[in-house]
């Protein structure tokens, strides 16, 4: 059975841009990528001395279960280089569930929603052009919501304009 999903995905090392169209190309092994977003260049959070990010949002159909699914990301991380060698620190390729259906699922390694997702703007701002009138599951707010509910701060200004995918054309 299909589930909707939607993905954070960002990268501030090497060629960002080409990082997240690469990531996206590689995402429709594991289901159907519907919509994505605009690219947004994104000041760092927490670890603030490192570049600039590159984000995105992705929403896409997938028989995977949750933590097939998560597993199968992280095989793609590391596949285009990922290494986790400082939490929140620069990477290659970063690539989050935020929402699989209305599923909760809290298990170790493995939170849905993204529990952070509703305090970043990195996040919101791209999901919110591609899923505006999407509810939170636990939060019961829409996305577009949650965004503008956000303080001023963390700075995200749209670098590329969204693309279709064949299903949307």
């Amino acid at each position: 059975m299909e589930k909707l999903v939607y993905l954070s995905l960002g990268s501030n090392l090497g060629n960002p841009e080409k990082q997240l169209r690469d990531a996206i190309q590689s995402l429709a092994s594991l289901g159907q990528v519907t919509k994505v977003s605009s690219f947004y260049q994104t000041e760092p959070v927490e670890q603030v001395a490192q570049p600039w990010f590159t984000n995105c949002a992705v929403e896409m159909k997938t028989e995977k279960m949750p933590r097939q699914l998560l597993a199968a990301i992280l095989k793609l991380e590391e596949a285009m280089g990922r290494r986790r060698t400082q939490d929140k620190g620069p990477r290659i390729i970063d690539i989050d569930i935020l929402l699989f259906g209305n599923s909760i699922v809290h298990a170790p390694g493995l939170s849905i929603p993204h529990p952070a997702m509703h305090q970043r703007r990195f996040v919101l701002e791209p999901l919110a052009e591609i899923a505006p009138g999407v509810r939170h599951p636990q939060l019961k707010q829409t996305i577009r919501e949650l965004r503008d509910a956000l303080p001023s701060g963390q700075a995200v200004k749209k670098i590329t304009n969204r693309t279709t995918t064949p299903k949307e054309e």
